[in-house]
């Protein structure tokens, strides 16, 4: 499975990466080797934690290596009276009496508890495409869906500041 990213996203992991190796890792190394001259290494509490640091980087290198190399670069533009990628959509949800807002953005950059929503998530799925006052329905998985009424959209565009998600 590729994850559909844009330009931006892209970007910013190759940026991510560059920074990890080029300054980071050596700091990490650096920081190996001092620990390493405390002592006995079994009993070396140090030592091991600047070793798991420096693995952690070495994983989210290879993480990023491996979303850029498979990743699918889309469009982020959409018709203008139509939701798309990075627009901020104004949902009511029925079943709780609730009105919320939320920004469409890709797998990349989601974060549910500031309303960065993927477009892969069922809500994203179901608004994407839609329009002003649509009746959406929600399906969470095969026994469970709601639906939604979308109240207002913001078109927006690819907002450079959102981060890239981290682990």
């Amino acid at each position: 499975m590729h994850d559909e990213l844009t330009a931006v996203d892209i970007k910013k992991m190759e940026q991510e990466v560059e920074y990890r190796r080029l300054q980071l890792r050596p700091q990490l190394l650096e920081d190996v080797k001092t620990a390493r001259e405390f002592g006995d290494l079994s009993e070396n509490f140090e030592y091991k934690a600047a070793k798991r640091e420096k693995n952690r980087n070495d994983s989210r290198i290879r993480y990023l290596e491996r979303m850029i190399k498979t990743a699918k670069v889309i469009d982020a533009s959409s018709n203008p009276d139509e939701i798309g990628l990075f627009d901020k959509v104004t949902i009511y949800i029925e079943e709780d009496d609730e009105e919320q807002t939320i920004e469409l953005v890709t797998t990349l950059r989601q974060n549910a508890l500031k309303g960065l929503i993927s477009k892969e998530s069922p809500v994203g799925k179901a608004v994407m495409g839609h329009k002003k006052g649509d009746r959406v329905t929600v399906h969470v998985n095969e026994t469970y869906s709601y639906d939604i009424v979308i109240r207002d959209v913001q078109k927006g565009s690819d907002d450079e500041t959102l981060p890239i998600s981290s682990y």
